[in-house]
């Protein structure tokens, strides 16, 4: 599986930006920092009054890239969705059998994110900090926007590409994108909750989520083929 951040590019909307920040140091400086600044401090204590401090520049350039920080967050959610089909066209693709395909998919998507020669960002941070604001993504008043504008096509993409996994076991399943959005997301909330509310799951590792999701999934198709 590819580790660094840096030998690849993930495109995500440009209606999330104002200014690619690929484009420039200051906005991969920008985006390296306030990943750190979101990691350390949370969403709610972060500003980019904080960030500007951090870069040694000024609020008014970082809005040049940005109009937000919930746009800045978005920003990484759509980056990290994007690198998930990446790495799973990656991983898959010497795989034929649909099961072991599907096998392989689920242990891509559960497996925590380590580091391993990131330039622009770190990946651990940014897996922890999707793990705390994915659902605000989408959980917003403008979703209906956001969503006309392609905010969330690295999402669908993703989910997409577990529904003909699951389509290629289990031909004609029809809740295909259902099951998938569950996976994608319930995966992240079972991380989020055992760090934080841990009495609402036992799943303490990615081992664990792994045998979880993969014992769900493979039930709920089997059952639905044997019926």
């Amino acid at each position: 599986m590819p580790s660094s951040l840096a030998n690849i590019r993930i495109d995500v909307s440009a209606k999330i930006y104002l200014k690619d920040p690929y484009s420039s140091d200051l906005g991969k400086n920008i985006v390296a920092n306030a990943l750190a600044l979101i990691d350390e401090l949370g969403m709610e204590k972060f500003t980019f009054k904080k960030l500007a401090h951090e870069i040694n520049t000024t609020e008014s350039a970082i809005y040049r890239y940005f109009e937000s920080k919930h746009r800045l967050v978005l920003y990484y959610i759509a980056w990290y969705w994007g690198w998930m089909e990446y790495n799973l066209v990656f991983g898959l693709a010497n795989i034929s059998d649909p099961k072991l395909k599907l096998e392989m998919a689920i242990k891509i998507l559960t497996n925590d994110l380590k580091d391993s020669n990131s330039v622009v960002f770190s990946i651990e941070r940014l897996y922890r900090v999707v793990i705390s604001e994915s659902s605000k993504a989408y959980l917003i008043k403008d979703v209906d926007h956001a969503n006309k504008d392609g905010i969330y096509l690295q999402f669908k993409n993703l989910c997409n590409r577990f529904s003909l996994l699951l389509h290629d076991f289990a031909p004609g399943y029809p809740y295909a994108h259902s099951l998938s959005s569950m996976l994608i997301q319930a995966h992240l909330d079972q991380h989020f909750f055992y760090n934080h509310l841990p009495a609402l799951t036992e799943l303490e590792n990615d081992t664990m989520r792994f045998e979880f999701f993969n014992e769900l999934i493979f039930s709920t198709l089997l059952a639905w083929k044997n019926k």
